[in-house]
Formats: C-alpha cells, sequence, structure tokens
C-alpha cells in the first residue's frame, strides 16, 4: 500500500475547512453540550431569553434617541459604541480558559495555515446568543440616528464594521495575552485589573452623589467630545452625518478593522510557536504557617492551613477578597460623602455588615474548590465529628483573615461618616454576621455543592450546567444570612447600642450550629457531596 497514490493530497483537508465550518463545529458542540442533562439545558435557556430581553431593550432604548435632540443623540451613540468597544475588549479576558475558542494554543495541532485559524476563530467568535444580541443592539443605532436613505445604508455599513472591530479586538487582545493568561501571576493580575476596572465604573456615580458633578448633557457632551475621533465614535458619528464625511470615517475605520486584523494574525502566528509559560516547574517552599504553630497538630490546624494556602495562592478566592473590599468601600465613600443623608451610625454599621455578608459568601460551597481531592477525606472522616472539624478549620482560615480586615472596614466607613466612634458598633456586627454568614454558609456547603472548574480563569463560578445550583447556593445564603442576621442588627437600629455586646456571641452560636447540623448532612451525603463536586468543566 506505501507505493500505491490514492491520488489524496495533503492540501485538500486544509482547502475544504472554511469558516462555515467552525460555525457548525460550535453549534455542534453547544448542542451536544445541552443533550441528556437537563441542569445544562436550563441554564442554557435562562441564558437565551436573558439574550433576548437584552437586545430587545437595548435595540429599544438606541432606537428611542430619534426622539432626543440631534446633538444629544448622536453624543449618546458616541459613548454606547465606545462602552461596546471596550467591553468586547475586557469581557473576553474573564471567559479564557471558560471558552476553549479563544485559546488559539487549543488549535496549535491543527493542519490549517494561519490565516484560515484566524478566520474560523472569527467565525467562531460571531457564533452565539450574545455576539447576535450585540449586534441587534448597535443596528437599533440606524433607527436612532441615521436620518434619510442614504444615512440608513452608511449606517448599515457603519454598524457592520463596528462590529467587526469589536470583535477582532477582543480576539487580538486575548490572542496577545493568551500566553500571560495562562500562567498564575497573569491571571492574579487580570483579577486585581478587572476589579480596579468595576471600581473606576463607579466613580461618575460617586462624583454625582458628592455633588461634584454638573449638567448631566454637559457631561454627555463632554465625554462624547473626547470619544468623538475613536473608532468608535467616528463610526456613530457617520450613522448621525450620512454625508461625505461619513463616508470618510467608514473608509478610515475600515482601514483600521483590516489592520488589527493583520495584527491578530501576526499574534496567532506567534502563539502558535511560543512556548507555554504555564508548564514550565513551579518552586514549592515547604513553610508552616502562623495557625499551624499556634494550634495543636491535627486535623484542625491542618485544614485551616491549607484554606490559608488557598486564599494566598488560588486567584479566584483573591478575586472574592478583591471584590468584597472594592464594593464595601465604594459603598462606605457613597453614603459618608452623599449630599442631604442624615448622619447616624448606620453609615458605619451598614458598609461594614455589608462587607462581612460578601466575605461569609465565599464559604456558601466551602468543598468545591477542593474538588476530586475530597475522595481523601473519606480515608480518615470516620464520623460527622471529623467533617464538623473540617468546617471548623474552614472557618477559622476565614475568620483569620476576615477579623482584621473588618475592623478596617469599619474604622474606613465611620470615618467616611463623620464619627470614628461609630466603628464601636460596626465591629461586633460585622463579626456577628460573619459568624452567621459561615454558619449559613456550612449548610449550602452540604446541600447545594457544585463543581469549581480547575481552570485558567479566576472568575470561574460553577461547572457548565451546574449555574442554576451555584445561582440557589449564593442567594439562599445571602437570604438566610440576612434573616438570621436581623435579631443582632435590629435592636443596634432602633438606638439599642448595648445590643452589640450580643452580636459576636450570637454569631459564634449560629457558626456552630450551622457546622454541627451541615457536618451530620455531609456524613450522611458523602457520595453525593463527591460526584457534584468533580463534575467535568
Amino acid at each position: 500500500m506505501a507505493g500505491i497514490d490514492l491520488g489524496v493530497s495533503v492540501e485538500a483537508p486544509a482547502a475544504r475547512v472554511g469558516p462555515l465550518l467552525f460555525a457548525r463545529l460550535k453549534l455542534r458542540l453547544i448542542a451536544g453540550n445541552l443533550r441528556g442533562d437537563t441542569t445544562r439545558l436550563l441554564g442554557f435557556v435562562f441564558t437565551l431569553i436573558a439574550a433576548i430581553v437584552v437586545a430587545f431593550f437595548g435595540f429599544l432604548t438606541m432606537a428611542m434617541l430619534r426622539i432626543a435632540p440631534a446633538e444629544v443623540a448622536q453624543d449618546a451613540g458616541i459613548v454606547v459604541f465606545t462602552m461596546f468597544l471596550v467591553g468586547w475588549a475586557v469581557v473576553p479576558l474573564l471567559a479564557f480558559g471558560l471558552d476553549d475558542t479563544l485559546d488559539p494554543s487549543r488549535l496549535a495541532l491543527l493542519p490549517l495555515r494561519t490565516r484560515q485559524l484566524a478566520a474560523g476563530m472569527f467565525a467562531s467568535s460571531v457564533t452565539g446568543v450574545w455576539p447576535v444580541a450585540t449586534l441587534v443592539i448597535v443596528s437599533g443605532a440606524i433607527v436612532g440616528l441615521a436620518r434619510g436613505a442614504g444615512g440608513v445604508v452608511i449606517g448599515v455599513v457603519a454598524v457592520l464594521l463596528q462590529f467587526a472591530l469589536c470583535i477582532v479586538v477582543s480576539r487580538l487582545v486575548t490572542t496577545s495575552l493568551s500566553g500571560v493568561l495562562r500562567t498564575r501571576r497573569g491571571r492574579d493580575v487580570l483579577a486585581i485589573s478587572v476589579i480596579f476596572v468595576i471600581v473606576a465604573a463607579q466613580l461618575p456615580n460617586l462624583i454625582l452623589n458628592r455633588g461634584l458633578g454638573g449638567d448631566p448633557l454637559t457631561l454627555l457632551h463632554g465625554a462624547a467630545a473626547a470619544l468623538r475621533w475613536t473608532p468608535p465614535g467616528m463610526a456613530a458619528h457617520a450613522i448621525a452625518d450620512g454625508g461625505a464625511v461619513a463616508l470618510v470615517e467608514l473608509a478610515v475605520l475600515a482601514a483600521l478593522t483590516v489592520l488589527l486584523g493583520w495584527l491578530w494574525i501576526v499574534a496567532l502566528r506567534r502563539a502558535m510557536v511560543t512556548t507555554d509559560a504555564s508548564t514550565e516547574a513551579a518552586s514549592v517552599r515547604n513553610s508552616r504557617g502562623l495557625l499551624a504553630r499556634l494550634l495543636p497538630d491535627g486535623r484542625l490546624a491542618a485544614v485551616a492551613t491549607k484554606e490559608l494556602k488557598y486564599a494566598r495562592r488560588d486567584p479566584r478566592g483573591r478575586v472574592g477578597w478583591f471584590a468584597s473590599l472594592a464594593v464595601t468601600g465604594i459603598l462606605a465613600f457613597s453614603l459618608g460623602g452623599q449630599e442631604g443623608a442624615p448622619p447616624g451610625p448606620g453609615l458605619a454599621v451598614g458598609p461594614a455588615c455589608l462587607g462581612a455578608l460578601m466575605i461569609s459568601l465565599q464559604s456558601c460551597n466551602s468543598f468545591g474548590i477542593d474538588g476530586r481531592s475530597v475522595w481523601m477525606n473519606s480515608v480518615v472522616y470516620a464520623t460527622a465529628r471529623d467533617w464538623r472539624t473540617d468546617l471548623a478549620g474552614r472557618h477559622l482560615a476565614v475568620a483569620t483573615i476576615a477579623a482584621p480586615v473588618l475592623v478596617l472596614l469599619a474604622l474606613l466607613a465611620a470615618t467616611l461618616a463623620g464619627n470614628p466612634v461609630w466603628a464601636l458598633l460596626a465591629v461586633p456586627l460585622a463579626w456577628g454576621i460573619l459568624g452567621v454568614g459561615l454558619g449559613v454558609g456550612a449548610l449550602t456547603s452540604a446541600l447545594l455543592p457544585y463543581t469549581v472548574p480547575d481552570r485558567l480563569n479566576a472568575f470561574t463560578g460553577a461547572a457548565p450546567g451546574q449555574g442554576g445550583i451555584a445561582f440557589m447556593g449564593s442567594f439562599g445564603a445571602m437570604i438566610g444570612t440576612g434573616l438570621l442576621a436581623l435579631p443582632a442588627v435590629l435592636p443596634v437600629l432602633f438606638g439599642l447600642t448595648w445590643a452589640v455586646l450580643l452580636a459576636l456571641p450570637y454569631g459564634v452560636l449560629i457558626a456552630w450550629g450551622g457546622r454541627r447540623i451541615a457536618g451530620n448532612i455531609a456524613y450522611a451525603r458523602y457520595p453525593e457531596i463527591l460526584e457534584s463536586i468533580s463534575r467535568p468543566a
């Protein structure tokens, strides 16, 4: 057979591969992922409904710009188009490690030329419910901004160029950073950067709350003037202008899109031949933490030390901590400087208690981060008391970090509110709510466990198909913590300040009770827990 010419060329398979094949492949993967799993199917249906609702109201909002003054409509279109481009540049980074089509290394072994690979990845990027929703929303600018038949024609071209620019920019960013995002240090930088962007997005609201802003239309015009000559600004202006200037802007936009596409192909070619830094060996240090030195040797110290190492090394853990601090800081800054707000201890108590609630929500799926390694617990966990000790070690690790952090947050909120003494009320309440949240989180960890995928992404929530379970666990923990915290919070808000002395013992009691019940449940449901946290992602 070796000497027989079968008439098959090695170039033939590559020649038949086009963008349509990649689009069909992604649709097949989506359909196959949903087959036979009701939970995943319900999650996809929920996502589809959400995308349809967002697309409808987004299109309607953009179309309603037609009833606004021409200058205001144009300024709004420029700002919205820019926000879409920024969103497409940032949001795919959050999905890196979740969506395999974003990582070029997944396709490195395919016998394809770089240009074929780029065209296929572009096609897979536009295949999905959210890309279609984006295109529908942006198309609303044709109704809201275009004037006359010529403006409509130019608007169609501008919308397509804007959409193509968003896709190309997102691909260029993810491909250029793919090597860095595979490393732990790169994921840490991404997590911190994204949280910083989220915090920065709240600055306009904080400025307005503090009375530092001006007329909203003036602010909108100023932002649009600054973004006028950016690529999305030119696209929106071209739709509103509809004349000769619009044709020049479309030509510039098309040339820029082609240039960025070429840069993406160059980055893709480089990514295909660059060594994957994530496979390099890392140094491991054998060290004992502070808790391991203070506590006697045993299961409690071992579990607490392990959890502290997770908090220090795992980017997913740091994201939760940073997000809690950021949200609490923003709330304290907003409430403390809001004009006309009546002064009172609630301005300090509220942010501190919210911070405690957000920190405790990280414990609503305590076993998920361990994944399949939980099977080793069955070797040594012979009684329900062993599971209670495991949960106690996890809670001790959280409290070791959270207790001083909540003191700082309470002091910050009280200072911004104008009376640092109010921190004396906020700290015990925050510690009490933390204990309540840990007790409720122990119950949700035993009743509603789910897989936390060991992926590259620091923002991974749950394995595909378990989003509904993750939502129920988090939402249930939040509601349960809020209800159980009312006996500790309400007396203080009604003026019985001495009741703060009971907040911490109350929280410790709830945490102990939650661990006791959850330990018995976990002991009885160990096989189900292991199955739930070991789903393939």
